[in-house]
């Protein structure tokens, strides 16, 4: 008998914590304001859906990072759920950040929605969805 097999509870407690490990190294990626960084963490077509602008692509989000239009100072999640569908994982967190867009300061208290694709054996954020918790 092996018991050394992961049951499906481990498995899937497993991949949560990788999950809340990759959210950390993209949110120190973001931190960084170092798009190469950044890059590392997404897929080519990821997109990033604000209330504020709608669906932006990668290369948009990345072009006002790199031009300093938009930096981050902190930026921390708080990982509530994680559900895994083969390769694909979806993350929902409680995201809080600070930094500047356009020489203004910025302070943001989220929802996040995660969308990841498992590509060549990595896990690539390809949808990142942000909702404002409401104030109570």
């Amino acid at each position: 008998m092996n018991t050394n097999r992961m049951t499906p509870d481990a498995t899937t407690n497993a991949l949560a914590t990788e999950l809340a490990g990759i959210e950390e190294d993209f949110n120190r990626a973001m931190v960084s304001n170092d798009v190469v960084r950044i890059s590392a963490c997404v897929a080519d077509d990821w997109v990033l859906v604000t209330p504020e602008a709608g669906v932006l692509p990668r290369s948009r989000i990345l072009h006002v990072i790199e031009t300093g239009e938009l930096s981050h100072d902190t930026m921390t999640k708080e990982v509530g759920r994680v559900r895994v569908y083969g390769d694909i994982a979806v993350v929902t967190a409680r995201g809080r950040n600070t930094g500047q867009y356009r020489g203004q300061r910025i302070s943001a208290d989220e929802w996040v929605t995660d969308v990841y694709r498992k590509v060549e054996g990595r896990w690539l954020c390809v949808l990142t969805h942000l909702t404002p918790v409401a104030a109570r």
